[in-house]
């Protein structure tokens, strides 16, 4: 564990940003980050340097990503298909299987080293969820968790029409997180008709602007979600305008 513990987070808003643009993006400051911690660990504690954290906001161009335990057969459109949509397709180093990520999502990609707050992932899954349930019920919307399921689904008690409206997959190396999740806010569900959404073949998706029969205010959730965020993992927030 670190002998400094750095509660702070730098927030960029990325705008929107190419999949592959911004996995590189992420794979840098994880890959510095985790390099850090190796060289700390190699100095007398009076010398270390406190790990960095990060939380980045970004909206995607259409794309299908596939985590490491995902099954190709999940995705429905072939190469022509994909070009028909404008769609990418990536096999990515995150957990789960296929998702979708596209305009009126918002997808949050927190690079945090965990030592800074808990060591423990199945903690930090779930206040990521519970972040998003928090920020739905700002809007007066109910959400939960189905159990053996990740991410953030409406009517998860009774299920007689569960949906998923946020979905989760994350990467984390020496307690150094990276991925995160994808939010519905005024996003095409259409697109999620083209895949089995992270091989879930019997529940729908569904976005806030659906749910509440009005488009969404982007600038207003992200507001929400961030300031969720930060109460619950204790983040003191750094803002930036660097992209790169």
């Amino acid at each position: 564990m670190n002998e400094i513990i750095n509660k702070k987070v730098e927030f960029r808003d990325l705008g929107q940003m190419d999949y592959q643009q911004a996995w590189d993006y992420q794979e840098n400051l994880f890959s510095e980050t985790v390099n850090l911690k190796i060289e700390n660990r190699k100095l007398p504690p009076e010398e270390q340097v406190p790990t960095p954290n990060y939380l980045l906001f970004v909206e995607h161009p259409h794309v299908y990503t596939l985590g490491k335990s995902g099954k190709e057969e999940n995705l429905l459109l072939d190469e022509a298909g994909l070009k028909t949509h404008q769609a990418t397709y990536y096999k990515i180093n995150r957990g789960g299987d296929i998702t979708y990520h596209g305009p009126g999502q918002l997808v949050g990609y927190p690079i945090l080293d965990l030592d800074n707050f808990f060591t423990d992932i199945h903690k930090y899954l779930r206040l990521l969820e519970e972040a998003i349930i928090l920020t739905l019920a700002d809007y007066g919307v109910e959400a939960g968790r189905i159990d053996g399921l990740t991410g953030v689904w409406l009517d998860p008690i009774k299920q007689e029409n569960p949906r998923k409206i946020c979905a989760m997959g994350v990467k984390s190396s020496r307690w150094v997180t990276m991925h995160g999740f994808a939010f519905n806010l005024n996003a095409d569900i259409g697109y999620f008709g083209h895949i089995i959404p992270c091989g879930i073949d019997d529940k729908a998706v569904t976005s806030l602007h659906l749910e509440l029969g009005h488009p969404v205010d982007e600038a207003t959730a992200k507001s929400r979600l961030k300031n969720h965020l930060g109460r619950l993992f204790e983040m003191e927030f750094i803002e930036s305008t660097q992209r790169s």
